[in-house]
């Protein structure tokens, strides 16, 4: 199961025209993943852009970015909203069943998230392993 956050083609929008992040769901999905996915605006106008794409099952849409994550193998960033900057590491270990966080958009911090444990992956960095 994968958690996704940002659903958005950009922050401080719900627009999901040409969003890299529906592309991305229907990759996962192709390949049988399940995604859990959050936005802190465009779940609504995600919901209509994935029936466009005929796209009615193997996601689940939360409010809650963390609740988006709960039994999660992995996590990936694909807007960077400024809340997705600084998560609670703690918290994403509590919830999640994996440790590996994809930052799609290198808004994170990877020092915080190693150290709770979390490999980390940056676009165009190498794999961080935790400490």
């Amino acid at each position: 199961m994968i958690a996704l956050w940002g659903l958005s083609f950009k922050p401080k929008t719900d627009d999901v025209r040409e969003a890299p992040a529906l592309d991305l769901v229907e990759q996962l999905l192709a390949k049988g993943a399940k995604i859990r996915a959050t936005d802190p605006q465009a779940l609504e106008t995600a919901q209509d852009g994935l029936k466009y794409r005929n796209i009615t099952s193997g996601i689940d849409l939360f409010g809650d970015m963390y609740e988006a994550t709960l039994g999660a193998d992995a996590l990936v960033v694909a807007t960077e909203w400024n809340q997705f900057r600084s998560p609670d590491p703690e918290r994403l270990a509590q919830g999640m069943r994996g440790r590996l966080i994809f930052d799609g958009r290198n808004c994170m911090e990877p020092e915080s998230l190693t150290d709770a444990g979390f490999s980390y992956r940056g676009v165009g960095r190498p794999l961080i392993q935790p400490r």
